[in-house]
């Protein structure tokens, strides 16, 4: 299920819009499929994606292309696309619950590490 779609400005309200779209807060329609997330995020059992986004800004240069959440054999996954500053496109896949890092693939991943 694809939530969010960067754009290239306004990352902060891009980021409270994905949260809301996570959380399914005051989006007419999104209650019902996205209400058990937010109780997972609000009772620890889900790791909230800011705190996975944050991590991956410390870490990686690039910007955000797409995220989402998806159930792979009973593990529920962060999917985030980002582009980095050579226009390589990576994919990073974060446990949901644990917040671990999973996979990466991608072509020239060390060159988005940040020193």
């Amino acid at each position: 299920m694809i939530i969010y779609r960067h754009m290239p400005s306004g990352q902060c309200l891009a980021r409270v819009v994905l949260l809301a779209l996570v959380l399914g807060v005051g989006l007419p329609g999104t209650a019902d499929t996205h209400q058990p997330l937010h109780g997972e995020v609000r009772r620890g059992e889900l790791v909230p994606l800011e705190r996975i986004l944050d991590w991956l800004e410390t870490h990686y240069l690039g910007d955000v292309l797409g995220v989402e959440l998806e159930r792979d054999d009973g593990t529920l996954l962060y999917e985030i696309k980002m582009i980095g500053p050579q226009g390589q496109i990576v994919e990073f896949e974060f446990d949901a619950h644990s917040g671990q890092l999973m996979a990466m693939e991608g072509i020239n991943i060390n060159a988005m590490r940040r020193p």
